[in-house]
């Protein structure tokens, strides 16, 4: 006797009691007749019996059957752009305010009540309002740094109110001193050694605490000139102390078969330096996608701040957002190139075919 195949609907119906859409039956939405609503496959709502069920290729098509929306998974996306709405309300009154406004003030302004609203700002920032604002004044503080203004004037029209806020966790709020951040790394001495390697041009740089750069394959002088952009104002000299940790990283680059450990300088927020941790715990031949990476951070909903912050790694390799990829496997940009990330999963075997594999913690490497 043939075994009978799947139906599609079928499949969906599978799919619909696992609560997740399957790439084998496509994106759908499902009806119920008896409720005369669609849904979500993950909708929270107990699943139909299997008559009671039908199922759609779009909420178009529900609607023209004369179905309505659900009110629980929200399957047309017009409650959570209600609230995507409020809470970017929510970080513009941060961002325009000249100090932190309480929770209180940001929940009525939204129409929400507080545990709610910091609920659904949790959700879709991935930080708390405190939080929000804290960056906010990191970076206030930052560009009027950056811009020559005295400290104690800086802090202040950051809204600290006072310098002791800042130094109370020495770099925690900028990943240096205020007065190291305004100077643009003035008076500090950052070594730099050169190297080919076999992807292009590599570029290291390293301050008395550790590395706080690394590129490659680009022209040398375009690794130089992004290094004297993240330090303005250092000055920068040949340092042939330096030959063993380039020696390290070219090796690294032509076979990646050991993770590569160095003593690192990281400048960054506080956020910035969680994510760097973070990356530096992905294992060698193993991928994340942005979304399990702020995951694992316990912020699931902070997949395009973990994003920013990959794309601001000062030392690539080190801190490998290499190992980073798409939700949907593709490789996505690098700062290096998109083909230099292709051979550094290929070198780690963390690539299956033409895409990467996401692989768990407790999976075996690909050999």
């Amino acid at each position: 006797m043939l075994d009978t195949p799947f139906s599609l609907d079928d499949r969906r119906w599978i799919a619909l009691l696992a609560r997740d859409a399957t790439p084998d039956c496509g994106s759908f939405l499902y009806g119920v007749t008896t409720q005369g609503v669609f849904c979500l496959p993950g909708c929270p709502s107990r699943p139909p019996l299997r008559r009671n069920a039908v199922f759609f290729d779009n909420g178009e098509a529900a609607e023209a059957a004369g179905f309505r929306a659900c009110k629980r998974c929200d399957p047309k996306g017009e409650r959570a752009a209600i609230h995507a709405a409020a809470i970017a309300a929510a970080c513009a009154l941060i961002e325009a305010s000249e100090t932190i406004p309480s929770l209180a003030t940001l929940a009525d302004r939204a129409g929400y009540a507080r545990h709610h609203f910091l609920r659904l700002f949790r959700d879709i920032t991935g930080v708390t309002p405190r939080s929000y604002a804290e960056g906010v004044r990191a970076r206030r503080l930052q560009s009027a740094l950056s811009q020559g203004a005295r400290v104690a004037d800086a802090v202040a029209e950051a809204g600290f109110g006072s310098e002791s806020r800042v130094y109370e966790k020495r770099g925690a709020t900028l990943g240096m001193t205020p007065g190291a951040a305004r100077r643009g790394a003035a008076g500090e001495v950052i070594g730099i050694g050169r190297a080919q390697s076999v992807m292009g041009p590599l570029l290291v740089g390293a301050t008395a605490q550790g590395v706080c750069f690394i590129g490659f394959g680009e022209a040398m002088e375009a690794l130089e000139g992004d290094l004297r952009r993240r330090f303005p104002h250092a000055s920068l000299r040949e340092d042939a102390a330096l030959g063993e940790t380039v020696g390290r990283i070219a090796a690294f680059l032509r076979e990646p078969h050991a993770a590569l450990k160095l003593p690192l300088d990281l400048r960054g927020t506080a956020f910035q330096r969680r994510v760097w941790e973070a990356l530096q715990a992905i294992p060698l031949g193993q991928t994340r996608s942005y979304g399990q990476l702020a995951a694992e951070m316990g912020n699931p909903a902070a997949v395009r701040a973990v994003a920013r912050a990959c794309a601001q790694n000062p030392v690539s390799l080190v801190v490998p957002c290499h190992r980073v990829i798409g939700a949907s496997g593709d490789l996505t940009g690098y700062r290096w190139g998109v083909p230099n990330k292709k051979r550094l999963l290929a070198g780690e075997g963390a690539l299956n075919g033409e895409g990467a594999e996401t692989a768990s913690p407790d999976r075996p490497r690909r050999r």
